[in-house]
């Protein structure tokens, strides 16, 4: 039986605490991926790595300096688990369960309820790569090939589409006239 995929979807990080267990490498590879949409992360671990360290005083960041604790994540919606011990993954993915937080293994998709996919943020506009766990080489690949084709200018352009969508009177004409202006703005820029 072939293994599901991952169903992509954009998480609305508002009001919604997150929580990092561990400050090593990886750790910190999670936290510069959520810093692009959330600054409430509270981080807690025995050790930190410089650029953790780094990051946490120049964000302002909740850090506890101790070993993870059975009810650490009652209160947060979403939880990294950035530590070697796949046992820790374990208990702290089915503790999960019981206050319906999304839970990230890192490198243990058994412990995942998402993944952290390659993208590309470019102000109003994120895009995500994802082989749903096959190959991330090919997936970081993928996304700088991308990168590399879009323009400069598009976040101008979608903050004035943002206006039109506010300032126009919805329905079909609003419709037709922002696919035409999205349909021209592409063409200019796919010839180059």
């Amino acid at each position: 039986m072939r293994e599901m995929s991952y169903f992509p979807a954009f998480l609305k990080l508002d009001n919604k605490k997150i929580l990092i267990v561990g400050g090593g490498y990886i750790a910190y590879e999670k936290l510069e991926h959520l810093l692009d949409f959330t600054t409430d992360i509270s981080i807690i671990s025995m050790e930190l790595s410089e650029e953790m360290t780094k990051t946490i005083k120049e964000k302002s960041l909740c850090f506890e300096k101790r070993a993870y604790e059975v009810g650490d994540i009652k209160d947060f919606a979403v939880v990294i688990v950035a530590v070697d011990d796949i046992s820790l993954q374990a208990k702290i993915f089915a503790e999960s369960k019981l206050y319906n937080c999304l839970c990230n293994s890192v490198d243990s998709v058994d412990y995942c309820d998402f993944i952290f996919p390659s993208y590309i943020k470019k102000d109003d506009l994120t895009i995500a790569v994802s082989t749903s766990g096959a190959s991330p080489a090919m997936a970081k690949q993928l996304r700088a090939y991308i990168e590399n084709l879009i323009p400069t200018t598009i976040g101008e352009f979608l903050r004035e589409m943002r206006e039109l969508r506010t300032t126009l009177p919805k329905g079909k004409e609003r419709m037709k006239m922002l696919e035409e202006k999205a349909s021209k703005y592409i063409k200019t820029w796919s010839n180059r």
